[in-house]
C-alpha cells in the first residue's frame, strides 16, 4: 500500500505544538482592515486552537 500524503494546504496553514495541540490562524484580517476596530484585529491577529470537531480531521490530514 502506498504511503499517506500530507496535505500541503494543511500543512502550510496548521502548526503543531509541543503538546499536540493544533494552532491555526484566525480569519477576516486580509484587507478592509480601517472599518474594523483595533480591539477587534488585535483579536484576529493572535492564533487560536483547531475546534474539537475537526480535530480528527486535520490531524488526518497531516499524517498525524
Amino acid at each position: 500500500m502506498p504511503k499517506m500524503k500530507t496535505d500541503s494546504g494543511a500543512k502550510k496553514r496548521i502548526k503543531v505544538t509541543g503538546g499536540g495541540k493544533l494552532r491555526r490562524r484566525k480569519a477576516f484580517r486580509g484587507h478592509l482592515m480601517e472599518k474594523k476596530s483595533s480591539v477587534r484585529s488585535r483579536r484576529l491577529g493572535r492564533e487560536t486552537e483547531i475546534a474539537p470537531g475537526q480535530e480528527k480531521h486535520v490531524k488526518r490530514m497531516l499524517g498525524l
